[in-house]
């Protein structure tokens, strides 16, 4: 590095110039993203090609780089932070979370360790304690914190293959697959495309898979669940990625454990639901799993990214999941990466600390039922507007028909071109549907009754066409 580089970036780093400059981007885009276009405007994706060039030969302006990415990059944004986006499962973002992110980007610790990170590693510690307590998991359980729900599912599966194995005097980590004893994986018809991924990742093949019927609203009952045996992983859902729908956990768990198989349950967004004392009903029998996977950056509305593994068998999940080096001191205070793949990791368990203190079990209970009333709200009233609404809606998803495919394909686009808010399709039962989720804070009342109105102007202009 040359002493005119670092001299520059001494310089950048005392006057704080462009960071002031940041901020009043970051302030500016603030005020407009609540009540602007959902989705960028023809002309903002147009504006994308101010980024194609080749790579610079010198070092470049600091205060123009900042420039370009506000002017051209922000009108290029989804406004998901707003109360009108409804699509995949994307959360909003609550301001302190967002904020305690600015100030954790400053420190940019790295987390592998309790002597990388001393700060991070208590929070993981407090955090993992306060998410037991508020899912109401056995005190045994053990946190990793990752990039999402599909790291997290591959974690969890990871410790389960360990244990299996070794319930059977084999060593994954050492042999690999070559003679090893047969694992099987028994998952639901509906199961998320991550959890198939994990399947494929750990070797496990997913020919191999017992797939387990569902039912009209994508649940997995009692009565779909073959004969279990200790060397089963058995995988169930809170939160149907569609329909919302929970399976039967308590009575499944029940049956695995008789069995001794190991069950991991995919969580998402709709874990949470075990934060409110009005919805965790559908989440009883959570606690008898074994391992769990789920986002802070769904429902709870932390910053992306951010998932949580949750394991009760801690050996299995270290053993599955450590590295190991000369130059990695461990400590007898919480080493972060014995329970995640990565060694290098952001400190993203700051945000979802800040994110539960500030909320606090009351305000995780408000939050959670809170979506849960809009999407309500949101079906009651597209089905007065003769809008099909296809699932119970028991949590915050809203699966939605027109009067044929075409016209609900057609009717997406519109409300997708509008700008007013935004939704997705999916497929269900065979049909194309709508597909909507509410998942930010930021949405009220009024805001679902204008997309309602979104949709009905949308139909209109289909059907007329």
């Amino acid at each position: 590095m040359t002493n005119n580089l670092q001299e520059k970036m001494f310089y950048e780093m005392e006057q704080k110039a462009i960071f002031e400059q940041a901020k009043g981007y970051a302030f500016d885009y603030a005020d407009t993203a609540l009540g602007r276009n959902v989705f960028p405007t023809d002309e903002a994706i147009g504006d994308l090609d101010q980024f194609i060039e080749e790579m610079p030969e010198f070092t470049f302006d600091s205060g123009d780089i900042l420039r370009q990415l506000h002017q051209y990059g922000s009108p290029a944004t989804v406004s998901q932070i707003g109360g009108r986006y409804f699509g995949l499962v994307n959360g909003g973002v609550i301001p302190v979370s967002l904020a305690t992110r600015w100030l954790s980007d400053f420190w940019d610790q790295n987390t592998p360790l309790y002597l990388s990170s001393p700060i991070v590693s208590k929070l993981e510690e407090v955090t993992e304690l306060w998410l037991k307590q508020l899912l109401g998991l056995p005190k045994s359980v053990v946190a990793g914190f990752v990039s999402g729900s599909s790291m997290a599912i591959f974690c969890g599966l990871a410790a389960a293959r360990y244990r299996i194995f070794q319930n059977n005097d084999w060593d994954i980590n050492n042999k690999g697959f070559d003679g090893a004893p047969k694992i099987r994986i028994v998952i639901g018809r509906q199961a998320h495309g991550t959890v198939v991924k994990a399947i494929a990742l750990l070797g496990f093949g997913i020919d191999n898979i017992e797939w387990m019927e569902t039912d009209a609203e994508g649940r997995v009952n009692l009565s779909a669940v073959p004969e279990l045996d200790a060397s089963t992983i058995l995988l169930l859902q809170a939160g149907n990625v569609n329909s919302g729908s929970f399976d039967a956990i308590d009575e499944i768990c029940d049956k695995a454990k008789s069995a001794n198989a190991w069950v991991h349950i995919d969580g998402a967004f709709g874990l949470w639901a075990a934060g409110s004392s009005r919805l965790k009903h559908l989440t009883i029998g959570i606690e008898k799993a074994d391992s769990w996977s789920l986002d802070g950056h769904k429902t709870l509305n932390t910053p992306y990214d951010n998932g949580i593994l949750l394991c009760k068998d801690k050996e299995a999940l270290v053993q599955a999941l450590q590295a190991s080096g000369s130059y990695i001191v461990y400590t007898d205070n919480r080493d972060g990466m014995m329970y995640t793949p990565e060694m290098s990791r952001r400190a993203r368990v700051v945000e979802l600390w800040a994110t539960l203190k500030y909320l606090g079990k009351a305000g995780v209970d408000e939050l959670v039922f809170g979506l849960h009333e809009r999407a309500v709200q949101m079906g009651k009233e597209l089905k007065a507007e003769g809008f099909e609404i296809l699932n119970d809606v028991v949590f915050n998803q809203v699966l939605v028909a027109c009067d044929s495919e075409e016209i609900t394909t057609r009717t997406i686009e519109t409300i997708q071109k509008s700008g007013e808010c935004w939704v997705g399709g999916t497929t269900w039962l065979g049909k194309a549907v709508i597909r909507i989720s509410i998942c930010s804070w930021a949405t009220t009342e009024a805001d679902i009754s204008r997309s309602v109105r979104a949709f009905v102007s949308a139909r209109d202009k289909v059907t007329e066409n």
